[in-house]
């Protein structure tokens, strides 16, 4: 079997390629191995609003209970809500049962431990090598000795004290427009901010199990750009499916990506002494402007491969306490141990109200250079062609001389196609279009060769 968990848990379309079948074994294994030696360990469960959901969540909760561990089935709730929760209620583990900003007809599962983190690469493995070894030694209780399922009914109330409690003070005064993507944000973000004083205007929060991140919320932001523009809002936020992320507006209508987040956040923490060894952890596709504008405030930004997984995993080793990637996904560590995206919004809304400055002004510090990303296709043995082959090493010697330092050239090998990305970022569209392209053109014939 070839490995099941990509880089955040087991995804597939619902009932083709991630059955119930496949969720019932996961709930087996994933119990058998997280809770191992507990006495009646308790598992939460959660989900985002998909169809395929309640079907998964039933399998699911099934191979929970058939190794005698408890299921808490929290209903619908963020993903980090199951993270945070976890701990709170001292469960052995959480689970999330969501496809994130994918379309409807995919769903996901993915595992947190008992201190509510993505599991290990290792750990992941050790769950799929109890599924391939059909259950070896794991044990089949009967009568009394079988888990029970129970429902929790204050989930989400929880959450949201949670998340309110991250800041200090309200939002009274603010005029806030949110695109919950008609997912798992749909009832927790409006609360919460409505809560704290804030005037909420909401769109796309009307959940049917099948219009989740339809021509909405973080992967489609123009219909909030323009909701925010018409309505004279302070700030518009963007969720996705299962709203770990969270994309920003300003008051004029422009989006506000993961990375200005990151350093408007970053320069609001260090000024109050909150930003831990003033370093904040980014991937290697954040913006080089990114870079620019953390040097100018005299912060340190260290980078990882893409992935949230990568940024925690540095965040957790050195002690930082913010990071995240350009697609919305920021990390505080201070508050939750995954991407949050109420907690993003909050924090972002926080500096507004705090400063007394537009989104737009407190955005200025950071000015994105150009990205272009140009795709080439190549044999999957071939992927580091870049590196080996002497014309192609020497083509990207020359770009990176007439970038003269404002610029900067990344090949970044895809982990499940048969292609390289290649990533040029400067000063001038134009240019970086001419030679990415032609980048591009030669690494595919040569690779093809």
């Amino acid at each position: 079997m070839s490995r099941m968990f990509g880089t955040d848990g087991v995804r597939g379309i619902a009932n083709t390629e991630l059955t119930g079948e496949i969720a019932y074994k996961l709930g087996r294994a994933g119990a058998f191995v997280l809770t191992d030696g507990a006495h009646k360990p308790k598992i939460i469960v959660g989900m985002d609003t998909r169809v395929s959901g309640d079907m998964l969540e039933a399998a699911l909760v099934a191979g929970i209970l058939s190794v005698g561990a408890e299921a808490i089935c929290l209903g619908v709730v963020p993903t980090p809500a199951v993270a945070y929760l976890t701990r709170k209620y001292g469960a052995d583990a959480g689970i999330v049962i969501s496809a994130s900003h994918n379309p409807v007809e995919y769903n996901g599962i993915k595992f947190f431990d008992n201190n509510g983190f993505k599991l290990s690469d290792e750990l992941e493995d050790t769950i799929q090598a109890v599924i391939e070894s059909d259950f070896k030694e794991v044990p089949s209780p009967i009568a009394g000795d079988l888990g029970k399922k129970t429902v929790n009914e204050n989930a989400v109330d929880d959450y949201m004290e949670f998340a309110k409690s991250t800041i200090s003070g309200d939002l009274k005064g603010l005029k806030i427009a949110l695109d919950c993507a008609n997912g798992a944000s749909y009832i927790t973000s409006v609360k919460a901010i409505r809560s704290l004083g804030a005037e909420v205007l909401v769109i796309n929060n009307d959940p049917d199990g099948i219009n989740i991140n339809k021509d909405c919320g973080s992967t489609h932001p123009e219909h909030l750009m323009a909701f925010v523009k018409e309505n004279h809002c302070d700030l518009g936020l963007a969720f996705d499916g299962d709203a770990d992320r969270c994309l920003a507006v300003d008051e004029k209508g422009n989006l506000i990506n993961g990375d200005f987040i990151i350093a408007i956040c970053a320069k609001h923490l260090k000024n109050i002494g909150k930003l831990t060894k003033d370093t904040v952890v980014v991937t290697v596709m954040s913006n080089l402007g990114l870079d620019i504008a953390m040097k100018q405030e005299n912060i340190a930004t260290v980078k990882t491969k893409v992935g949230d997984r990568y940024v925690l995993e540095l965040m957790q080793k050195e002690g930082y306490s913010l990071g995240g990637e350009q697609s919305g996904h920021v990390i505080f560590l201070d508050f939750n141990t995954t991407g949050d995206g109420l907690v993003s919004g909050l924090q972002l809304a926080t500096v507004i109200k705090e400063t007394g400055k537009p989104l737009s002004e407190l955005a200025s510090m950071m000015v994105e250079l150009p990205q272009v990303l140009v795709n080439a296709t190549v044999p999957n043995d071939k992927k580091d062609i870049h590196e080996t082959d002497s014309e192609i090493v020497e083509e990207i010697k020359k770009i990176e001389e007439k970038l003269d330092g404002c610029g900067r050239v990344l090949i970044r090998p895809s982990g499940t196609e048969p292609l390289v990305r290649v990533m040029l970022e400067g000063k001038v569209q134009s240019e970086l279009d001419k030679m990415a392209h032609s980048l591009a053109k030669l690494i595919g014939e040569k690779a093809n060769a």
